[in-house]
């Protein structure tokens, strides 16, 4: 049976395409996915993926591609035979794989949590060189000894990786470049060092052998990753049956590291789960939820640009209350609160040799 524990809030969607102002003359908000959260200044932050293009003509597509020079609008006839477009999110043309859509992030703030706008002074970022061509996008944003570690996807037809910048302040960012090579996405670093060492959940891919599972690793200064090792794979025929992916930070409990995480099945139907790992050693799993703690069912999660999504790589914690802003429909973002203490107790605990 199917459970939801999610209170969402009743001003969803709480910002949409049209809530925001393009990055270029030419291109239309197509999207706004996923963003990362922290707090910054008395301030409540999302650093939100920002999906363009340009307006579609009758009969045509046509996407943006980051080259060194600027953006080129590439345009294909619906009725090219080397075309295959069944997916709303990328294209295939000729042999190569596009994104539909250009994205970069955008920080949005708020005094209440609700009402976000942008600020001024603060820079977008945008994809900077050739292994960010199709974009940068889900970033998660972790807090560690003064500084913020942001985890973000890179696309490019080079392929999908974790690339990280830094920042102390949000107007100047130090960028480390790619510190986990196609393919993989997902990544979300620890918000505490354990035993000295960061950690960060990832999400390898695999076509042929293995899957979308959720890989843990160690880090001696957060750049340089490895003792990798799986952790939570994909499930037959459940809600989590196709892929799994982390979403933000760990949130450090009395009984272990709990992990808020998105699983899909083969309808491409996206949920949230939880899983529990080890404070010592988090690469052991402690226990799991068999069912979603929240599946798309409000239209605005139903209905949009890739329907049937819930999926955030963002919350912030306060006491027993978790707050996460979340990605609904690949077009919107909204909120939810639910109790640290409920998604607990809808655990399955087991021995840590099962995943």
């Amino acid at each position: 049976m199917t459970t939801d524990i999610a209170k969402r809030f009743v001003q969803n969607p709480l910002l949409s395409p049209a809530d925001l102002t393009p990055s270029r003359p030419g291109l239309q908000i197509t999207c706004l996915l996923n963003p990362g959260v922290f707090t910054f200044q008395d301030k409540i932050w999302l650093l939100v993926r920002v999906a363009e293009r340009p307006r579609q003509k009758p009969g045509v597509i046509s996407f943006p591609v980051l080259r060194p020079n600027g953006i080129e609008i590439i345009e294909i006839s619906v009725d090219d035979p080397e075309l295959n477009a069944d997916d709303p999110r990328k294209v295939k043309y000729q042999g190569m794989d596009y994104l539909t859509t250009l994205s970069h992030l955008r920080l949005v703030c708020s005094d209440d949590g609700i009402n976000f706008y942008e600020p001024e002074g603060y820079p977008r970022l945008d994809g900077e060189n050739v292994q960010e061509a199709f974009g940068i996008e889900d970033c998660r944003v972790t807090l560690l000894d003064g500084t913020y570690y942001l985890t973000y996807t890179a696309v490019s037809e080079l392929g999908v990786c974790v690339s990280l910048k830094k920042t102390t302040d949000w107007k100047h960012f130090s960028s480390e470049g790619i510190i986990i090579p196609p393919h993989n996405k997902d990544c979300a670093i620890f918000e505490e060092k354990i035993n000295g060492n960061f950690y960060a959940l990832h999400r390898p891919s695999s076509v042929n052998i293995g899957g979308n599972f959720i890989w843990i690793a160690q880090s001696p200064d957060g750049i340089y990753w490895g003792k990798h090792k799986c952790i939570v794979t994909t499930r037959r025929n459940s809600w989590d049956s196709a892929r799994v992916g982390a979403g933000a930070a760990p949130i450090k409990t009395e009984q272990g590291w709990l992990e808020i995480y998105h699983g899909a099945n083969a309808g491409h139907r996206y949920c949230l789960g939880a899983f529990l790992l080890d404070l010592e050693d988090p690469s052991l799993v402690l226990a799991r939820t068999d069912e979603p703690i929240m599946v798309p069912t409000e239209n605005y999660e139903l209905t949009g640009f890739f329907g049937h999504v819930v999926f955030t790589n963002g919350h912030l914690v306060n006491g027993d209350e978790l707050t996460i802003y979340y990605g609904a429909a690949d077009e919107f973002v909204c909120g939810a609160k639910f109790s640290i203490t409920e998604i607990l107790d809808a655990l399955t605990w087991y021995s840590p040799l099962r995943l």
